[in-house]
């Protein structure tokens, strides 16, 4: 237990692991930012930010207080029933 060549080994593992976990834990970040950010009319690589300490933070507010490039969906209102067709007779 306390070889020092078997400390190597397991620092290794936990490393490997722990890397892993750290890029995993990116993707599931960057990936819907870069959706977002492309829909949102921004370079998707802006989702990069989220990198940097705080980056997730800058982000949200870039978003947030930002002028989108998109067009917003027509609002269909109440529209009258079409008249009824004269009887054929």
């Amino acid at each position: 237990m306390n070889d020092p060549q078997n400390a190597g080994g397991i620092l290794a593992a936990i490393l490997g692991i722990y890397l892993i976990v750290f890029i995993v834990f990116l993707a599931v970040i960057i990936i819907p930012f870069w959706f977002i950010l492309r829909k949102a009319g921004f370079s998707p690589w802006l989702s990069l930010i989220n990198i940097v300490p705080f980056g997730t933070l800058i982000l949200l507010y870039i978003l947030a207080f930002a002028d989108w490039k998109v067009i917003p969906a027509p609002q269909v209102g109440w529209q009258p029933p079409p008249p009824p067709f004269p009887p054929q007779g």
